[in-house]
């Protein structure tokens, strides 16, 4: 997966396009790498699965 791909990703869940992506445990160190250079970071909650997936949903607060 490449970084303008998970920005496109990032931005739909911003959107509401989305209401939630599973990333796989093989995919997390990538997603996450490009998730916190954006400017609305603490808008996204990143919710660990059993098996090492991550489901993120966009909040409309930011978190602290």
């Amino acid at each position: 997966m490449d970084e303008q791909t998970i920005q496109a990703i990032l931005d739909q869940l911003r959107d509401g396009e989305l209401n939630e992506y599973h990333v796989s445990k093989e995919q997390f160190i990538e997603f996450r790498n490009t998730l916190v250079n954006r400017e609305d970071f603490k808008h996204f909650r990143g919710i660990a699965q059993q098996g090492g997936s991550i489901i993120y949903r966009y909040l409309q607060e930011p978190r602290s």
